[in-house]
């Protein structure tokens, strides 16, 4: 009995020795799925933003107070049609001011080209004229004098008095005229009109100010953005509104760069929204992109694809998924995309062949996220060999684990 317990562990030391080269020497276990037949579609699963098909920022075009604002949002608006007023007070009061210029300018300018202001004319014209009559009553006496000087009885003194006489009137005749003409000086009427150039300027510059206080939508169609609230100060620039037609609308779907190449025009997509569940909206690629752009991590092209929004329910701006149907395949040979491997360069599946796996290159068609078809390198019914971290190499026996039951 003592001699059996001494053999045990001798025993159960054989056995644990024997099952390790078991295991060891045992084929590795592998998942394995089937070839299948059937349709393939190629759909490119993305994200992208919506946007309206024709639109136009409504932008404040001076500083100011809004003082009204007469749309909502989702409001449907007429080209031209007042959306707001901004406070006008200081520019109606310019305009008032400067069209009070013009007329007080226009008023001196008609007072240059009649001559002068009638009072200060009427003034010089009567002195001419008293002038002119003292000027003749002198002539007259000096007539006189220069007959009785021919009968010595008058005084060459009392002549030459007369005529000096007669010399100061006409020189007084002559500043008084001369007076008269220079009113307005040619260079007055310059200062004149140059005044009412910059009066009628700043009537105009006050009546545009005035107008930019009334906002008017550029385009017909509907308030999809709608920023500030009454009473807000304005800067020129700031955004008001924006307005577009929203029956129609363009979503920029982004495209990783290695993708780019499974996209063309034409191309028919659908665009779900996580806001409507269960409501999709169909359309087709536009237009392909014009430059590659970081988005975070990523490179995108921005592909631009047109829906139809009859009912207005997805809004411009909405962050959207996209599902672009790139290529289709009807009876396509089609594995696993994880069962496909390269090596040495070569790109290819392990095949398993009863227990051994056969190293098959081959050649792919259509893709999809999770599948590939095969053009050339495995039959339908064929298994293969799943993504896996056991080294292979052909020839080698395993042991296959079937997931078709998985698919």
């Amino acid at each position: 009995m003592k001699r059996l317990l001494w053999l045990l562990p001798l025993v159960l030391a054989g056995l644990g020795v024997w099952w390790a080269v078991q295991v060891k020497n045992a084929p590795p276990e592998v998942r394995v799925t089937t070839a299948m037949t059937g349709p393939l579609v190629d759909m490119l699963v993305t994200n992208g933003k919506v946007e309206p098909v024709a639109f136009s920022a409504v932008r404040a075009e001076r500083a100011g107070v809004l003082k009204r604002l007469l749309i909502e949002k989702g409001q449907q608006v007429a080209a031209g049609a007042v959306i707001g007023v901004l406070d006008n007070t200081e520019w109606r009061i310019a305009a008032e001011a400067a069209e009070a210029r013009v007329a007080q300018v226009e008023a001196e300018l008609n007072v240059q080209r009649g001559g002068g202001r009638a009072s200060e004319l009427a003034g010089i014209d009567g002195e001419l004229e008293k002038l002119e009559l003292d000027r003749n009553q002198a002539e007259a006496e000096l007539a006189t004098v220069r007959r009785l000087l021919a009968k010595n009885a008058a005084t060459r003194q009392e002549a030459r008095t007369l005529e000096d006489r007669i010399a100061q009137l006409q020189q007084q005749r002559a500043s008084l005229r001369a007076r008269r003409a220079v009113l307005f000086t040619p260079a007055d009427r310059g200062v004149l009109e140059a005044r009412l150039r910059e009066a009628r300027t700043a009537v105009t510059a006050a009546r545009d100010k005035r107008s930019q206080s009334t906002l008017r939508s550029p385009i017909a169609g509907v308030v999809y953005q709608l920023d500030p609230r009454p009473g807000a100060f304005l800067n020129p620039g700031d955004l008001v509104a924006s307005i577009g037609r929203v029956d129609e609308l363009l979503v920029k779907v982004f495209i990783d760069e290695p993708e780019l190449g499974r996209v063309a025009p034409a191309l028919p997509a659908v665009i779900t929204w996580d806001a409507a569940p269960g409501k999709h909206w169909d359309g087709h690629v536009e237009k392909m992109p014009v430059q590659i752009v970081s988005m975070g991590t990523r490179q995108v092209g921005e592909v631009s694809v047109r829906i139809a929004n009859p009912d207005n329910a997805l809004p411009p701006g909405a962050n959207i998924n996209a599902s672009i149907r790139s290529r289709e395949a009807q009876q396509a040979i089609s594995i696993p995309k994880e069962s496909i491997r390269r090596e040495a360069g070569v790109q290819g599946v392990y095949v398993v062949s009863g227990n051994q796996l056969q190293w098959r290159p081959v050649n792919i068609g259509v893709t999809n996220i999770t599948h590939a078809q095969v053009l050339e390198g495995v039959a339908a019914g064929d298994r293969v060999v799943l993504a896996t971290d056991v080294p292979l190499r052909s020839g080698q026996l395993v042991t296959p684990v079937s997931e078709d039951a998985a698919r």
